[in-house]
């Protein structure tokens, strides 16, 4: 049975790269015809999958709207939406909401900039894990064994100049983001897009989430975007708060003259 169920739900990702044949999905699972056939019409008695017409198989529309409900009953997301908000309207920029999950991280909540320059990210999707301020936070507080056994699992894409190039790196980030309390990407990603985030703590002072503000270097410098950290961590410690029932984090004398 378990067997069944792991090539049931290994013709998801197959699906989500694109609709595929009843051949294409046998084939990608190692299985006869007559196999994938069974495991195909029961995801689709399910509406998990959908048949077109032309026999090719995508995914159905039931498997957006319970991924759509999970997010939607994430706490967290429900909690940090108005803040995300009341700071998009206070700096015009891109802000974003991130967790992690089962070695990835993925953008939980998004609000656009007012400009017409726009960020190609979106809600559900995985970041860039070497390069995204949100995710050095998430895994900077990671214990020290886990931050290392996933450094050395990862790999280190040259996206610009800037990018981390290997886990001795990536691991030297995260521990001076673990010590300071916020992260930056600072053309890591993309040459031309610079990011600032803070932490999103529980009750028991673990982070739980991330929270960025990012902007492209036409709209503004990196400095300038800079000057905007002690902003950007007072409404994730505001969110904190709201999330935890607990006490804001207090600045420090330096955070306040940043």
């Amino acid at each position: 049975m378990s067997q069944t169920v792991d090539r049931a739900l290994s013709i998801l990702p197959l699906l989500a790269q694109g609709p595929a044949d009843l051949g294409q999905v046998a084939e990608q699972l190692g299985v006869h015809k007559s196999t994938a056939l069974r495991l195909l019409r029961t995801l689709h008695e399910h509406g998990l999958v959908y048949r077109l017409q032309d026999q090719r198989y995508r995914l159905g529309a039931r498997l957006f709207a319970l991924a759509q409900e999970a997010l939607e009953n994430l706490d967290i997301r429900e909690i940090a939406h108005p803040h995300l908000v009341a700071l998009n309207e206070s700096c015009g920029h891109t802000v974003h909401l991130a967790v992690y999950e089962d070695d990835e991280v993925l953008y939980l909540d998004k609000v656009d900039s007012r400009y017409a320059v726009r960020m190609y990210s979106r809600i559900g999707k995985p970041v860039a894990i070497t390069a995204a301020a949100v995710a050095k936070l998430l895994l900077a507080d990671l214990p020290e064994a886990e931050r290392r056994a996933l450094a050395a699992r990862l790999d280190f894409p040259r996206y610009t100049p800037r990018s981390i190039p290997n886990a001795a790196a990536f691991l030297k980030e995260l521990a001076a983001v673990r010590e300071q309390g916020w992260a930056t990407d600072l053309g890591g990603h993309e040459e031309s897009i610079n990011c600032v985030a803070a932490p999103i703590r529980g009750a028991d002072g673990r982070v739980v989430a991330a929270m960025s503000v990012s902007a492209p270097n036409v709209v503004v410098t990196a400095e300038e975007l800079l000057s905007l950290l002690p902003l950007v961590r007072r409404t994730a410690d505001s969110i904190s708060q709201e999330y935890s029932g607990g006490m804001p984090r207090q600045p420090t004398p330096s955070e306040d003259t940043r």
